[in-house]
């Protein structure tokens, strides 16, 4: 891990914080500047195909027609200003109605944004300022609401798996939680501090992003004539909200059972951005470990560093040779416990209360109230939440929260 004190670098005090965030800073530089090489290998000779093609349509049809250029490119700047105000040389559906309109307003609050129809007005583009800095916000917070919801009922299902499997192995006994409250057995104690693997759900997540997605390509490649693999590509492009704009669903004039398949547009854009969103989320918890492992390998050359040896804060997570190493899960407990006894250092690569522990993102909150639900017996809620209103909360307005707890307890 980094050491504390002074860099070798001459970059200042650094901490275990300040190293991963500087370490995944340049992960995503390099992320991005393979991802850049890549795609302009790819596609920049088709953009040179198509630009030699467009001129030599386009100088045949101005001698062909007896046009100049300039007229020419004068007729089709028009036809692009026309464009972007929704007209289409196809026969489309009207971009302002009602319907075209919430069709929109559902693609601004999601942040999809496929750009298909922008407001042209000086109104329309206030008002969508406002309209869409609330309407985004509330978003986010319903899919961080929908995360917690479907980690709880992950963390029951899979806790209902792990006991069913304990039984059968004869572990556990038939009546567990009886029994244990009659003899306090270590089996069910132990069954009560079980958390789900992340990686476990992580796999549930990805599943049921790749069901949705192979349906909604089936619905889409039948009804809008893509290819499959084009409705999968529209299926990710949407649901992970990028929102290109080259494929748009929903955009022609009419089709056979027009309601069934705007309702079940709906409903799978609804469906697949949850999941993603969720997907996304614990994917994070794994960039960390890769993190945290890298910073692992590292620490025998911040060893040379000057300045005082490598001594881990609280709320820090380190290695596996600082602690005994167990087994990486999703840990249900609250942020705030820890902070009456004080936290505890991680030696697991990582679990999900150290991850959230470390950098204050209160999923940990979402995760103790689904982890309760999971065990049967809920755990009361910390003095300090009680006194000062703040508890609760997931993602953003989870670290808030706490922040503004951690504020008017210091006060």
């Amino acid at each position: 891990m980094a050491c504390r004190g002074t860099c070798c670098c001459g970059f200042g005090p650094v901490n275990e914080d300040n190293a991963r965030f500087v370490m995944l800073a340049l992960l995503i530089i390099v992320y991005l500047l393979c991802g850049a090489a890549v795609f302009s290998a790819l596609e920049h000779p088709k953009e040179k195909q198509a630009k030699e093609r467009w001129a030599q349509r386009f100088e045949h049809f101005s001698l062909k027609h007896n046009l100049s250029k300039n007229e020419l490119e004068k007729f089709l700047r028009y036809y692009e200003e026309a464009n972007i105000a929704g007209i289409r040389v196809d026969t489309l559906r009207p971009r302002w109605d009602f319907t075209g309109a919430f069709y929109f307003v559902g693609t601004v609050v999601s942040t999809i944004g496929f750009g298909m129809t922008t407001p042209a007005t000086v109104g329309g583009k206030i008002f969508l300022i406002f309209y869409g800095l609330i309407g985004c916000a509330a978003t986010i917070l319903f899919f961080n609401l929908f995360l917690e919801r479907i980690i709880t009922v992950l963390a029951y299902v899979l806790k209902s798996c792990h006991e069913i499997q304990r039984r059968r192995k004869g572990v556990l006994p038939h009546d567990s939680r009886r029994d244990s409250s009659n003899t306090g057995g270590n089996e069910a104690d132990n069954l009560a501090g079980w958390k789900p693997s992340v990686y476990c759900v992580m796999l549930i997540l990805c599943v049921a992003a790749i069901i949705i997605s192979c349906c909604a390509s089936a619905m889409y490649s039948s009804v809008e004539g893509w290819g499959y693999f084009d409705s999968l590509y529209f299926c990710f492009v949407a649901f992970s909200t990028i929102g290109f704009g080259d494929m748009v669903s929903s955009q022609r004039a009419a089709y056979e059972s027009q309601t069934a398949y705007r309702l079940g547009n709906f409903l799978f854009l609804l469906m697949g951005v949850c999941c993603i969103y969720s997907l996304f989320n614990v994917i994070s918890i794994i960039i960390k470990q890769v993190l945290n492992w890298l910073l692992k390998k590292l620490e025998v050359t911040c060893r040379h560093c000057p300045g005082k040896p490598f001594r881990p804060r609280r709320n820090a997570v380190v290695p596996g040779h600082v602690r005994t190493r167990r087994v990486i899960s999703i840990d249900t407990d609250a942020v705030n416990d820890s902070e009456t006894d004080g936290r505890r250092l991680s030696g697991e690569m990582i679990s999900m209360r150290d991850f959230l522990a470390a950098n204050k993102v209160n999923l940990a909150i979402m995760q103790k109230q689904l982890s309760e639900m999971a065990n049967g017996h809920p755990r009361p809620s910390s003095s300090n939440n009680r006194q000062n209103g703040f508890s609760g909360g997931v993602g953003a307005l989870g670290i808030m929260n706490n922040r503004l707890a951690e504020t008017s307890v210091d006060r």
